[in-house]
């Protein structure tokens, strides 16, 4: 139940910020931010009201980053009475106010930051030193001191707009940041090096269409596909988790025809648009703490997918298979993509990711983790693109290779990676169904790390 704070506390909160606040500046001789929330009512925290919090902190934390300022010293607390962090920083504190104020005037979410500057001898910088015009009122946009004064709006009319604000902003990060961590995964994959058959940064595999470029056009093309899927993934979390699947198939086929006219005719990421826009769908049906736990989002994916492989084949016949996937589905029973994603991406989850992440605790550099873990993918789950280059039986023979070759070690080093690359090339083989995995293998990295 959301705690309503009463006036008292609300005036201890501020007494035992603003002793906190003379004792930093007694200590550290230097200036300081004090950022709080300006939400209006008795309710002064929620999980939305956090997440806005955590929100200003990281807008904030970037500006710095970017002006190369570290702060002497930081601390933050989460109470009923509200949110608060301190930067201790030792900068001119009008050149800290420019910053602070460029925060809180760019975006609507900036409305409900209150991120006081304070000099060394604990006066305020105020807005009109640097010229700028008095704060804005988050709903007429007219002078907040005066509707504060004169009580324009009512505390639920306060109350609603904070709400959207925040629902909004909250929104709009977490697709984005979905979208920008999926197309950065796409190109980490084609950068990994080398890879057998496959684009790299040294060659084009059995590739004749298609480069390293090609993937990097086609991976920025996707990224609204990815940040549309996160969205329809919030939009639809309160559905069942099927219905969140049907309503990202229609975007995924436009985001099919931005990659053909990205790449020109080249099918790179065909792939990579059904299982990576199911991943970007789960997040945004999932809480935001829960990005940091790959199971969870696989779980999720399964759930969205349960039953897709019987329904998609459902009464397919020797005449109406078209596509490779089809044909093998109804001659050996292999699933592919479909059954990997409705099984909760197994390959993923009990080879590939664990081997990227110890070859990463062992000191390995990114790439060269990632390129065992796509011969763990290889070894793991049936490619059908293998086949679709060759036959099953190649393709059996081409994993029992590899199984051999881990057997030695899990690590392979660059010689034989690129013995590996060569002998593929040669045969025309490309196996890029596990490169599809692997670019999810570091999604869900990425995303233990920085989500």
């Amino acid at each position: 139940m959301e705690h309503q704070v009463t006036l008292t506390e609300m005036l201890d909160a501020r007494e035992r910020r603003a002793f906190r606040q003379q004792e930093l500046l007694r200590k550290y001789h230097s200036a300081m931010i004090c950022f709080t929330m300006n939400i209006a009512g008795p309710v002064k925290n929620d999980p939305l009201i956090l997440r806005g919090f955590q929100l200003g902190k990281r807008l904030l934390e970037e500006r710095m980053d970017a002006m190369k300022i570290k702060p002497v010293y930081f601390e933050e607390s989460s109470e009923v009475t509200g949110n608060e962090a301190f930067y201790v920083l030792d900068r001119d504190p009008v050149a800290i106010k420019r910053i602070t104020s460029d925060v809180e005037d760019g975006s609507d979410l900036g409305r409900l930051f209150d991120m006081d500057v304070l000099r060394e001898d604990g006066q305020k910088v105020d807005r009109t030193e640097l010229g700028l015009s008095p704060r804005r009122c988050l709903v007429c946009g007219g002078p907040a001191k005066e509707c504060s004064r004169s009580r324009i709006h009512s505390v639920t009319e306060l109350q609603s707009r904070t709400k959207q604000i925040l629902t909004e902003a909250i929104e709009e990060t977490d697709a984005k940041d979905a979208a920008r961590l999926a197309v950065r995964a796409l190109l980490y994959e084609v950068c990994t090096t080398p890879k057998p058959g496959l684009v790299d940064r040294s060659n084009s595999g059995s590739h004749k269409d298609m480069d390293v470029f090609t993937f990097m056009d086609s991976a920025s093309a996707l990224f609204p596909y990815f940040e549309t899927c996160a969205r329809i993934g919030k939009q639809t979390s309160g559905q069942p988790a099927a219905k969140t699947f049907l309503q990202i198939r229609p975007a995924g086929k436009r985001a099919e025809a931005d990659m053909f006219s990205a790449t020109r005719g080249s099918n790179t990421h065909k792939g990579a648009i059904f299982s990576m826009g199911i991943l970007c769908a789960a997040l945004g049906r999932l809480p935001r703490e829960q990005w940091k736990i790959p199971e969870l989002i696989l779980k999720e994916c399964a759930a969205m997918t349960q039953g897709l492989t019987d329904s998609d084949f459902a009464g397919l016949t020797k005449e109406t298979a078209v596509t490779t996937g089809q044909k093998l589905y109804l001659q050996y029973q292999i699933t592919g993509i479909r059954g990997q994603v409705e099984a909760g991406l197994p390959a993923v989850q009990k080879a590939g990711l664990p081997v990227l992440k110890e070859g990463l605790a062992r000191g390995l550099t990114i790439n060269d983790a990632g390129c065992a873990a796509l011969l763990a993918l290889m070894a793991s789950a049936t490619d059908t693109n293998l086949i679709a280059r060759s036959d099953i039986a190649t393709q059996q023979k081409t994993v029992e290779h590899i199984k051999a070759i881990l057997a030695e070690t899990p690590y392979p080093d660059k010689q034989v990676l690129e013995q590996l690359d060569r002998e593929f090339i040669q045969k025309n083989l490309s196996p890029g169904g596990s490169a599809d995995l692997l670019s999810i293998c570091y999604f869900l990295y990425f995303l233990e790390s920085e989500a």
